[in-house]
């Protein structure tokens, strides 16, 4: 394209649907407008592809209880659970949950020498490489809703940064998923209305009929309860906070990095 003399896409995603549309209608030479072309063909190809493999994921998750019971944590889809559970295999195979931590790579590495104190380091990324991805994913989204994760989210970065803060709540999430899954108990904090909509995503996904253009007459009802469910989050995100507050206050000994929001993880 700059061989070309074409300017800049007039969009942010250029292989999304406008930057497509915006490649499709350059006028070019044509070796050049096949090389594009053949480009275009074979990401709607891969995307078919991708398309179909979810699918069968999404069906499959159906099934599945235990997807279901960990998508009730907001911010937590289908392939993130999907590739937890692949990932671990047999939840009851682990003793507690620091053994889930360290298989996936997220317990950090300990620093000592002689007699000094230990310190903490980076993760030990042992494991499997797609499923941290997908905790991480997971918790950029965990992050942003209210609720305890996203107290302890805002508590981690102000002393260690958005990245340290992001791999602590993906290390919290491992610890929570083993907690749900072995009591086989629901998110403590879930959003019911929103957790239905994600259910209802992923029936669609699986192939089941959309009701798009059908009236409901529920969207107001459904707005309503979601603003309640995110005030009952966002005081189960305060509650947290006055905690760690009285935990602070209560002990002279200087908080440690490992600190969890144990109390909040089912």
């Amino acid at each position: 394209l700059m061989r070309c003399l074409k300017g800049r896409p007039p969009v942010s995603d250029l292989f999304g649907v406008k930057g497509r549309e915006w490649l499709r209608r350059l006028e070019l030479p044509d070796v050049e407008d096949e090389t594009v072309k053949a480009g275009l063909r074979h990401i709607e190809f891969l995307d078919a592809e991708i398309d179909q493999v979810e699918r069968l994921i999404c069906q499959e998750a159906l099934h599945s209880p235990q997807i279901k019971r960990l998508m009730t944590v907001p911010g937590v889809n289908v392939i993130c659970a999907a590739i937890f559970l692949a990932a671990v295999g047999d939840i009851r195979r682990f003793k507690g949950s620091r053994p889930v931590v360290a298989y996936l790579g997220l317990d950090p590495r300990v620093y000592q020498s002689g007699s000094g104190p230990a310190r903490g380091g980076r993760i030990s990324k042992q494991g499997s490489p797609r499923a941290r991805w997908a905790l991480v994913e997971a918790a950029r989204s965990v992050a942003q809703q209210p609720g305890p994760l996203h107290a302890f989210y805002e508590r981690i970065r102000a002393r260690k940064g958005h990245n340290a803060a992001v791999v602590a709540v993906a290390r919290e999430l491992a610890v929570l998923f083993w907690c749900m899954l072995t009591r086989e108990e629901d998110y403590a904090h879930q959003q019911p209305s929103l957790t239905a909509q994600k259910l209802r995503r992923l029936e669609v996904r699986a192939g089941a009929p959309t009701q798009e253009g059908k009236p409901t007459g529920v969207w107001a009802t459904r707005e309503r309860m979601r603003q309640a469910e995110k005030q009952l989050a966002a005081q189960a995100e305060a509650s947290y906070k006055r905690s760690v507050a009285d935990w602070k206050a209560a002990s002279p000994k200087k908080e440690k990095a490992g600190a969890s929001v144990t109390a909040e993880r089912a």
